[in-house]
């Protein structure tokens, strides 16, 4: 067996590892690099672990390691660019569950002395992790859009019903840690918490979904790093605070984006607008075009503003629009991506998106750049996003979606409309923009509607 010295050492490196592939993240270039460099640090922890005394039977860890990475590597052939969000809400849950487990074991194996700091840290993997592993599988359920799951269930009482869910997963998670060796408080706690994280997700929806997901990222990495101190592990707690700090983080840059509180996303209801009913009346004065009557508003255009949505990545229509901005720039147009931080279902999912098409970095421009010049904007193409450009947010402080920074296309010349119909977003409202005077409708599938406007501009 290799010396404890020298496996901490590779603890070290690897933590190291794990900083260093976060910062190659934060930038697209460096990205590919960050991601290895991450993955060279887990290799490196997961054969340092391998080879600590501790472990004799290794026949249940070589048929995990083969069942995971076959079921991973399918995962990573099959699954679609637009099913990414729902795959890492999964990811999230399975490491809350993960951390649940093997605190268990734990507990069960060797029960921590009472009122310990290992007692502690077994508790709070329990409620951490379960709140994790049920709010991911609601939230993947929800973004795959199962229809029992598209409308939250409504009940009365509700954060009063998530208030003493978690008081009670407290005083258990009390109890148990001045009686550990009684491992019924342990899967007690598990329990309520399991319910906790349903109640907790169950009326979240609309924009407020990607800040969720980066939530949920967050919480699966607190419960790694209390797993880390009730196995003793370096490596885990280092790897689980990084990945717990970064989502918290994230998630309160995405709520600042969003204009809203930290405590609204999580106790507050994305809930339908009373506007709903009046969709008939704001949608009376639509105009509708075809490709060809679309493709003349570039000929004398300068500047072209693409704002993508989650009608984008289902049409699956990003090489599509990539090919339409080469076209318009082969014409001395000068095409600009605007990025709304929640467009989608994850954080960065355009972004995600519109790399793998190899469109430029440096065309991807955030809410705040877009729109100090969407009004010197002569097209702005708004592909499949709805609530992320509905003036309502600007305009209606009773919306749903109120106060929430949108990106203005409703300010730039002409804007076209790429949707299949006039259905609402996730917030369930309806947008006077599909209305507004400077506005053009193009009823299509995404990738069909920008394949014709491509062969149109062509012909003209």
């Amino acid at each position: 067996m290799i010396p404890e010295s020298v496996i901490v050492l590779a603890y070290l490196l690897a933590s190291v590892l794990f900083i260093l592939g976060i910062k190659g993240l934060t930038h697209p270039r460096t990205a590919v690099r960050g991601n290895l460099t991450g993955a060279l640090g887990m290799l490196i922890a997961i054969l340092a672990t391998l080879f600590h005394s501790s472990i004799i039977e290794y026949h249940w860890i070589i048929l995990g390691l083969i069942v995971g990475g076959v079921i991973g590597a399918v995962l990573a052939l099959r699954v679609r660019m637009t099913a990414m969000p729902q795959m890492v809400a999964l990811l999230n849950g399975f490491g809350g569950a993960a951390s649940v487990l093997v605190a268990g074991a734990e507990l069960i194996r060797t029960p921590p002395p009472p009122l310990s700091d290992v007692a502690i840290a077994t508790f709070a993997s329990a409620i951490i992790g379960a709140v994790t592993f049920w709010g991911s599988l609601l939230a993947f359920a929800k973004l795959e859009e199962y229809k029992a799951f598209r409308e939250p269930i409504r009940y009365p009482l509700l954060q009063p019903i998530n208030a003493v869910l978690g008081l009670v997963a407290l005083a258990a998670s009390v109890l148990g840690v001045l009686n550990p060796s009684s491992t019924g408080w342990y899967w007690l706690v598990v329990a309520f918490s399991s319910v906790l994280g349903l109640t907790l997700v169950n009326p979240i929806g609309g924009a407020d979904m990607p800040v969720v997901i980066a939530l949920l990222n967050s919480y699966s990495g607190l419960a790694a790093a209390a797993t880390g101190f009730v196995l003793g592990n370096a490596v885990l707690i280092i790897s689980g605070s990084l990945v717990g700090a970064s989502g918290i983080i994230l998630t309160n840059i995405m709520c600042k984006a969003m204009n809203r509180s930290m405590f609204n996303v999580l106790f507050g209801v994305l809930q339908e607008g009373e506007q709903a009913a009046k969709a008939d009346e704001v949608y009376r004065t639509v105009k509708s075009a075809t490709a060809e009557e679309i493709a003349m508003l570039f000929d004398t255009a300068r500047r072209v503003v693409i704002v993508p949505g989650y009608g984008m990545a289902v049409a699956q229509a990003q090489h599509a629009v990539r090919d339409l901005y080469h076209l318009l720039e082969s014409r001395g147009i000068e095409v600009l991506f605007g990025i709304h931080p929640v467009a989608g279902r994850m954080p960065g999912h355009m972004n995600v998106l519109l790399a793998e098409a190899e469109i430029p970095y440096d065309k991807l421009k955030e809410l705040d750049e877009i729109n100090a010049i969407l009004n010197e904007t002569d097209v702005a193409i708004v592909l499949g996003a709805n609530d992320v450009v509905n003036p309502l947010a600007r305009t209606d402080p009773k919306s749903p979606i109120a106060g929430m920074p949108i990106i203005e296309v409703d300010k730039a010349k002409t804007v076209v409309v790429i949707k299949r119909s006039l259905s609402p977003g996730f917030a369930n409202i309806p947008n006077p923009l599909f209305a507004a005077p400077n506005t053009l409708m193009f009823f299509a599938d995404g990738k069909r509607a920008v394949l014709d406007l491509v062969a149109a501009i062509k012909e003209s």
